[in-house]
């Protein structure tokens, strides 16, 4: 039994490289069909490339270490020092280079579109929601991310929110042009009042890359619930800060969850599905009234019917699926899971594994290992079925994970159970 459980363990972070690109033990020859044989290369070219795509989650996974422990700079500086070419040699093909090239023209020409982007932008434009550059007034920089700044701007008299990517993002990775085709694509099929808006798009790389959507003037979820409370366990000591004003009243905390909820069912809902593998309270907005939108479709994927997901890990490791960080096949459940750990968030009103001292990486091998997840509130300050409800969304089985659809239906009857309670204490109180 030990060693069945070790083998199965195998595929975890820890044992990740032992066995990665070792050959399936060779079968004896056997007279099979041609269908059969077919069947066999098939199954191992599935093989090999969810294999490939382990290992790229794999070395994904020792960056981000070697970044939170402070020597991520030691192995940049090795990599650019072995591909950089000589200088000498550097100067010397530029000069060849330009012998043959007449005065005053480019040296080179821009490559050509990728054919998803190609398609996205020929829908914009026969859609009518295409937008150029020069329609565009920029104002200050609202939000940051790794690839894009959120301004707030005006087009066409509205205030509005541009999403303008960064030009660099298209000329390091080749594969950007149709990631953002696709998350663009992805929005403008997109009509719910808990997902983010698009009103237009420019898709001309690199330099005039962005989306146009509506302008919410709310807080993130993380603001509203967190305002500006640290992601850090408290110091115990006396000197210690005065406590943070009370958290949005358990309803209204409730009500947010059961709008995210209502979203990610409208996005697993559709074929092909949705699945949005980023979310996290930094990723819901709340409008002028105080609801929730979900938003940033960056790392979202189309995931057709009877499909895995095969593309290592994706997301932030707080609230990242223990199957996502192992690098195996993962469908929508994975977006089940981290609206568990926000859930359980909304719920306490503490930030996730705040009782403990533990950094992004130990939190991801604790909750890969299947031995960890957040401090959960305590049963009798709640209403009944919000811990099972929490458990069940995060558990480590993805198939034993609710849809959405039932976990909308529980989380309105939570809210009947705090709106009921709340009434009682009133009429209590006013017979006293």
């Amino acid at each position: 039994m030990s060693d069945a459980r070790h083998d199965q363990q195998h595929r975890g972070l820890r044992g990740r490289l032992a066995g990665l690109f070792s050959s399936p033990p060779s079968q004896p020859h056997n007279n099979q069909s041609d269908e059969q044989e077919l069947e066999k290369q098939r199954d191992l070219k599935e093989t090999y490339k969810a294999r490939l795509e382990s290992t790229q989650g794999y070395l994904r996974f020792c960056l981000e270490v070697a970044q939170e422990h402070g020597f991520l700079h030691l192995i940049s500086n090795n990599a650019s020092q072995q591909h950089s070419p000589p200088r000498d040699a550097e100067a010397e093909h530029g000069k060849a280079a330009g012998d043959d090239d007449d005065e005053g023209e480019p040296s080179e020409t821009p490559p050509p579109c990728d054919p998803c982007l190609v398609a996205t932008r020929s829908l914009a434009v026969q859609h009518g929601w295409s937008v150029a550059p020069d329609e565009i007034e920029l104002h200050e920089v609202i939000g940051r991310g790794t690839t894009a700044d959120i301004h707030r701007a005006t087009w066409r008299g509205l205030e509005v929110a541009v999403k303008w990517m960064r030009p660099e993002l298209f000329v390091s990775n080749p594969s950007a042009e149709a990631f953002f085709a696709q998350e663009v694509e992805l929005l403008s099929r997109q009509r719910h009042p808990h997902v983010l808006r698009l009103m237009g798009a420019c898709l001309s790389p690199p330099e005039s890359c962005f989306l146009v959507t509506e302008l919410l003037s709310g807080a993130t979820l993380g603001e509203w619930l967190h305002g500006s409370r640290e992601r850090r366990p408290r110091a115990s000591s006396s000197s210690s800060p005065p406590p943070p004003p009370p958290p949005p009243p358990l309803v209204d905390r409730v009500c947010r969850a059961l709008e995210i909820a209502l979203a990610m069912r409208h996005l697993h809902e559709q074929t092909p599905r949705v699945v949005h593998r980023d979310l996290k309270p930094s990723n819901v907005l709340l409008d002028a009234d105080g609801r929730a939108q979900v938003t940033d479709f960056g790392h979202a994927r189309f995931l057709p019917e009877g499909k895995e997901a095969l593309t290592g890990e994706t997301g932030t490791y707080v609230y990242m699926a223990p199957e996502v960080i192992r690098c195996e096949p993962y469908t929508e459940k994975c977006d089940v899971y981290s609206f568990g750990i926000l859930l359980n968030e909304l719920i306490t009103a503490e930030h996730p594994y705040i009782d403990t001292s533990y950094g992004p990486s130990k939190i991801a091998l604790g909750v890969a290992d299947g031995k960890l997840r957040p401090k959960l509130p305590e049963s009798d300050a709640y209403p009944a079925g919000v811990i099972d409800l929490i458990c069940r969304t995060w558990d480590a089985e993805p198939s034993s994970r609710p849809s959405f659809a039932v976990v909308t239906l529980a989380l309105r009857e939570i809210i009947e159970q705090i709106v009921q309670h709340e009434e009682e204490q009133y009429q209590n109180s006013n017979y006293l």
